[in-house]
Parts: structure tokens; C-alpha cells; sequence
């Protein structure tokens, strides 16, 4: 209000509704905690799938819950938030999706009463912070390294995380798989590791067969064919030539016109331009190449000129896949013809055969010396299960990679959680003032995981939990490594049962949880410029029907 003035100041459009304080935050709390209760049985060994419709009528089934929270659109800010944690922790770590969205969601769920009480938000974000730098101490205190020479191991620790996943039925054969195509694109230069999955593993699922045929090449597979029937299929130590270019006339840039006057001047045109790509063919020829491959056209001239030479050519190939050729076949990929030399030539390939597999022609490019990159050549019997097991390969890859840059290990089947949350709960009697409470939330809300795995296995769930509890709250030096075995439904020593998780997984997932419940407990108004008509699509509608 304006002093000696009795209308009011609008600042805000009147067709915007706004919710604030405690009202926003409950709101934001209701819908993180709908978002964390989606994919709650997903989690485990005995987790339950999801059956998702895509908007084009496809469906998903998975219990990867960056797969399901990627196909479910919501209206809720604070949800969408959520499902963006997912996204990042699978950018990042490649696993730990399920757990991360259940851990924040608890986080969020635990500071309800405190809201109620008028504590401020910023002390229990501060509360937070200190519970999480805790928990990492406590994460790396009980982690151990391994051996990365060691494939058991790294097996093991593979067969854990993706022990949950549709695809442990199949027993070691994703894990084979997984190891193989992360030790095929891992590079060690100076000390300094490089493990690119995302470029380099290229993964061509292929229906029909049975799984068991999946395999890791020793090189590389695209779905191409020769661009003439006539061109060889089959090379033994082929040289291989790279380019970045088409081999057809360059057509001008801007409009050309052309005037003829005689009925030789169309010949004539027609002459220049066969001997422009005469001069391109000349300059691959020189050089005695098997195999041509480009990203771009080939003119009918050119595949003329190169079929004389007993040359194959292919075209159109994608950027991802040159890349992927020239670093198994030792080739450097070229942008003009008459720019290439000797040392360009990839000659690291000892096969070059197309295959007619399925309904489609595929390009082998096997037996490749020291590949620095691969295709894992995928076999199922429908597209479901192709999907579904590709995304497992992912995770499995995933963990494979991380475990290669930081090889440290933490016991899984919840123990880590439940060994920070009861250090959370010694060192909270130590925290003076109002600031010990959330502290103390914070240590409970790490009980979530081995409570949902006990939930999800069918166990009693009250039991099992304290048991673990008493467990970890011994002084002994085996304490922190007794966990919940998610197959039996009872508590084990996960070093006999063999349930490892990478160290980097497990921090990633604390920080990732603790730092987006912070921020989303900071919010304190929520303005949306939708009319009051449309209240049901509000950012925050009312609390007890938040949407998501």
C-alpha cells in the first residue's frame, strides 16, 4: 500500500498465482515424495517392472528408473526437478538412478515436521550440507581398492549392480560383454585414463537369434552396403581410406546459369565434370586403397573409376561410425582427395567382409590389431527384450568404466547407507542447538535403502531393519559390511555374498540427493503466470492435491 493512498500496487499480472512460504515448500515436498514413491519398487533384486506408453502408442518395460522417469511428463516444478536428478546421475555414473530419487525423496519427506515447527530452512540445508560431508567421510573410510587386472573382481562388482536388472537371468553373459568393450576403448596416455563409451561402444541390436549369439567384435559393425553389386565383400587385410567428402562435381555455391549456343556445349559441360571427379578418383587411386568409405555422396562416375580399380566404396556413413573406423583400422580421416598421404591409409584391419544378417546387409571390419573402439553386436528375440537389455549393457558399461578410473569399492545391499546412518546418529549427540534435529532426520532418512529393499523382497520389514540397525551399532570391525541379501530376504556379510558397489556411484548419489533436497527446501514462493481458472494446472494447486 502507498502511504495516503488506498488502492493497492499491482506488481504481479493479475492472471498469476503465486504460492509462498510453508505453503510452497509442503507442496514441493508432496510432489518429491509422489516422484521418489513411482519407482520405490524398482529397486532390488526382486524389484517389480514398469509398463510406461510413450506419447506415439509405444511401450517401455523396465526397472531402470532413468528409463521411467524419462517417459513420464509431469506439471510439477519441484517433480520435474526430480526426474532431472536421474538424468544427471546417469550422465555422471552411469547407475545409482533408482537410489538417488529415493534418497532425495526421503530427504524431503523427513523435513516436513520441521516446517510445522517454523524451524528455518536454511538450518536444515546447513544441517544437510553437514550430514552429507560426513556420510562421504564415512563412505571412503570403508571403502576398498582392487586390482583393475583382476576380471573376477571387477565381475563381481558388475554382477551386483546389475544383479537387479532384467538381465541377470542370463548369468555372466552381459557382465563378459560389458568388461570386453570397456577394456577394447580404454586408453592409458601418460597416466592419464580415458574410457569413452559413449563414442566408441556402439551397440547394434539386431532381432532374431538367440541372446547367447551377443557378442563383442573385435572391431567394428555399421549397417552398410557396397554401393555397387559388383564391388568385393570380402577383404583380408584390406587398405582402408577415410573420407569427409563427396566424390561427385562440387556443384556452385549460389545460382548458376549456363547458356548453350550449340549442341556441343551440353557434351562439353558434361566433360568438365566427368573429369573433375576423374581428377578426385585419380588422387585415391594413387595411393592403391581396398576400401573407400565416406560421409558423403558418390557420384555413378566415380564408382565407375573406383569399380575399374577393384576398389569398394561405401557412402553415407555416419560421423559417429568414421570416427569409431579410424580408430580400430589406424586411418585418419580426410577431408580432400588431393591433401592425402601415405599415413592415412589404415592398414590395423585384418578383415573386411558384408554380411546379410536379418533382413539387412551389415559392414564387419574384424581382427582388428589393438582397437581402440568397438561394436557389441546385440541378439534377441523381440525389441523389448533388445531395449531392455541394451540398457542394462549401458549400466553395466557404466560401472565397468568407473570402476577402471577409481577402483574403490563399498559393500552394497544397503549397508553403506546404514553404516552412515547410524555414524550419523553418534555424531549428531555432539551437535549443540536446533541445528542437531535435522541432523538427526538426515541420519534416519539413509535407513531408506535398506528399508525399501526389505520392502521390496518381502521380508518383515520392521525386523530385518533393526536387526541390521544392532548390527551395524556394534564396535566391531564387520559391522559396516552387514547388509540386506535382496534374493533371500535376510541379513548377510556382503563380502561372502559377494555384493560390491563403486565408491564414485555411492558419493555421486549422496551429493546428488543432499544438494537438490537443499535446493529444493530453499524455495519459499513459486510464481506461475497460469490463470486462476486453470487452478489444476497451477505449479503448486493446493496441498492436498499437488500435482505431479
Amino acid at each position: 500500500m502507498i502511504p495516503g493512498n488506498s488502492a493497492p500496487v499491482i506488481v504481479l499480472n493479475t492472471n498469476t498465482q503465486t504460492d509462498d512460504g510453508k505453503r510452497a515448500q509442503l507442496a514441493n515436498i508432496r510432489a518429491s515424495r509422489a516422484v521418489a514413491d513411482i519407482i520405490r519398487t524398482t529397486l532390488g533384486p526382486k524389484s517389480m517392472l514398469k509398463m510406461l506408453l510413450d506419447p506415439m502408442g509405444g511401450i517401455v518395460m523396465t526397472n531402470d528408473g532413468n528409463a521411467i522417469l524419462r517417459e513420464i511428463d509431469v506439471k510439477h516444478p519441484a517433480a520435474k526437478s526430480m526426474i532431472e536428478l536421474s538424468r544427471t546421475q546417469d550422465d555422471e555414473v552411469g547407475d545409482g538412478t533408482t537410489s538417488v530419487i529415493i534418497l532425495a525423496g526421503e530427504l524431503m519427506t523427513v523435513s516436513e515436521p520441521f516446517f510445522t515447527m517454523k524451524i528455518h530452512p536454511i538450518i536444515i540445508v546447513s544441517s544437510y550440507f553437514k550430514a552429507m560431508d560426513h556420510a562421504l567421510k564415512v563412505a571412503e573410510k570403508i571403502a576398498r581398492e582392487i586390482s583393475v587386472e583382476n576380471h573376477e573382481e571387477i565381475a563381481d562388482v558388475i554382477h551386483s549392480c546389475i544383479g537387479t536388472k532384467f538381465s541377470s537371468r542370463w548369468g555372466s553373459l552381459i557382465v563378459d560383454l560389458a568388461v570386453q568393450a570397456v577394456k577394447a576403448v580404454f586408453i592409458n596416455k601418460n597416466g592419464k585414463k580415458e574410457v569413452d563409451i559413449k563414442r566408441y561402444a556402439k551397440v547394434e541390436k539386431i532381432p532374431g537369434g538367440n541372446l547367447e549369439d551377443s557378442r563383442v567384435l573385435n572391431g567394428v559393425m555399421f549397417n552398410k552396403d557396397v554401393t555397387h553389386p559388383k564391388m568385393r565383400r570380402f577383404i583380408q587385410n584390406p587398405r582402408i581410406m577415410l573420407l569427409d567428402c563427396p566424390l561427385e562435381y562440387k556443384k556452385a555455391e549460389s545460382m548458376t546459369n549456363v547458356e548453350m549456343t550449340k549442341e556441343e556445349d551440353f557434351a562439353e559441360i558434361l566433360r568438365q565434370e566427368e573429369e573433375e571427379v576423374c581428377k578426385l578418383c585419380q588422387a585415391i587411386m594413387k595411393f592403391n586403397p581396398d576400401i573407400v568409405i565416406t560421409e558423403k555422396g558418390v557420384s555413378d562416375i566415380a564408382q565407375h573409376f573406383l569399380l575399374k580399380q577393384n576398389i569398394s566404396v561405401i557412402r553415407r556413413i555416419r560421423k559417429t561410425d568414421n570416427n569409431r573406423i579410424a580408430r580400430v583400422s589406424g586411418a585418419t580421416i580426410v577431408n580432400r582427395p588431393e591433401e592425402l598421404q601415405e599415413s592415412d591409409i589404415g592398414t590395423k584391419c585384418k578383415r573386411f567382409e558384408i554380411k546379410l544378417v536379418g533382413d539387412e546387409y551389415y559392414t564387419f571390419m574384424e581382427e582388428c590389431e589393438e582397437p581402440k573402439a568397438c561394436s557389441i553386436l546385440l541378439r534377441g528375440g523381440t525389441k523389448d527384450v533388445l531395449n531392455e537389455i541394451e540398457r542394462n549393457l549401458q549400466d553395466a558399461m557404466s560401472v565397468a568404466r568407473n570402476i577402471i578410473l577409481d577402483p574403490k569399492l563399498v559393500p552394497g545391499g544397503g549397508a553403506v547407507e546404514m553404516h552412515v546412518a547410524t555414524e550419523l546418529t553418534k555424531i549428531a549427540n555432539s551437535i549443540e542447538g536446533i541445528e542437531q534435529w535435522p541432523f538427526l532426520a538426515a541420519a534416519t532418512a539413509f535407513e531408506v535403502i535398506p528399508r525399501t529393499l526389505a520392502q521390496n523382497c518381502g521380508c518383515n520389514v520392521i525386523r530385518i531393519v533393526t536387526e541390521l540397525r544392532s548390527k551395524h551399532a556394534e564396535e566391531s570391525k564387520d559391522a559396516p559390511y552387514w547388509g540386506i541379501d535382496g534374493n533371500e530376504g535376510k541379513l548377510a556379510d556382503m563380502r561372502v555374498i559377494k555384493i560390491w558397489e563403486p565408491l564414485v556411484v555411492k558419493k555421486q548419489t549422496f551429493k546428488t540427493a543432499v544438494e537438490s533436497a537443499a535446493m529444493l527446501l530453499r524455495i519459499d514462493n513459486v510464481v506461475s503466470g497460469i490463470s486462476k481458472k486453470e487452478k489444476k494446472q497451477g505449479p503448486a494447486g493446493n496441498i492436498e492435491d499437488a500435482e505431479i
